[in-house]
């Protein structure tokens, strides 16, 4: 913690509100974050962990509330980002162990949560360039699934995750979890089927979308020097048959044994980083 933020802190320490009681109104309002409706309609999500948080504030994410527990009082990061939160016109709160697990629903929760607005990014803004390589989830249920790949696309340098149709929410507190922070760092788009199929068709992109009719074998297919999207669909029915028909490429991922499909996490894996070996090949040239 800089001399600066130590000032900042105490010298608003008054900012800071302890809370010790469940049926404290704005603990009520945090708890019912864990409601999608909430969300949407409050523009914010809760995000656990020390270390998650500390990368949202420092990506510029916007911070609404902070949330520590008696027991993390004092320690140099926690006052480092309680500052920042105060400097920013944020609300603090020290609370509880219970009030805190109360709010995660977590018998031993993290010491810090916070709560953050939403950045969702709109994809006729979107102009892939070439070498880029984007992951769009056709309808994708599982929160799990969802934050995986995110992590995963982050992992392999992508530039962003699509989501179409209706799709489980990214900011939902378990998906946030899975993506071990990588939603702060890779941007969210979101459209309707008819949306992307619209904008795939104008964006210069090529779609790889994997599909069961899929003819090609995925590591046979050129992923540069254009953008690609890599099109997945959903966990139980795969893709429709109108973004199937639109894509460029319909490929298949090749097994053994008995299994007749990969999880959709696996499979976007398989997908992301066969793209990205192709795109090091290029870079090596």
């Amino acid at each position: 913690m800089t001399d600066q933020d130590r000032r900042n802190f105490t010298g608003r320490v008054g900012q800071v509100k302890e809370v010790t009681s469940l049926s404290n109104p704005i603990i009520k309002d945090i708890k019912a974050l864990t409601n999608k409706k909430d969300r949407e309609e409050t523009g914010t999500f809760l995000a656990e962990g020390l270390k998650l948080v500390i990368d949202a504030v420092e990506l510029g994410w916007a911070i609404r509330t902070l949330v520590y527990a008696k027991a993390a009082k004092g320690k140099p990061l926690v006052e480092q980002v309680a500052a920042k939160t105060i400097a920013r016109g944020g609300l603090v709160l020290e609370v509880s162990e219970k009030v805190l697990s109360s709010v995660t629903r977590r018998d031993n929760p993290q010491m810090v949560v916070g709560i953050f607005e939403h950045q969702w990014k709109r994809l006729s803004d979107l102009k892939p360039a070439s070498g880029e390589t984007f992951v769009a989830l056709d309808r994708v249920r599982d929160p799990g699934n969802l934050g995986t790949i995110i992590r995963t696309a982050d992992a392999a340098g992508a530039s962003g995750v699509i989501l179409v149709g209706e799709c489980t929410d990214p900011f939902s507190l378990e998906t946030v979890r899975a993506t071990m922070g990588s939603v702060f760092a890779l941007p969210i788009y979101r459209a309707t089927a008819e949306e992307f199929l619209r904008w795939s068709k104008g964006s210069g992109a090529q779609v790889v979308a994997t599909h069961l009719a899929g003819a090609v074998d995925y590591r046979t297919i050129d992923y540069r020097p254009k953008p690609t999207v890599l099109l997945m669909g959903n966990e139980q029915s795969g893709l429709p048959e109108t973004l199937a028909r639109a894509a460029d490429r319909l490929a298949r991922i090749p097994q053994q044994g008995r299994a007749d499909s990969l999880n959709l996490a696996v499979a976007t894996a398989v997908m992301l980083f066969e793209a990205r070996r192709h795109l090091l090949t290029l870079e090596t040239k």
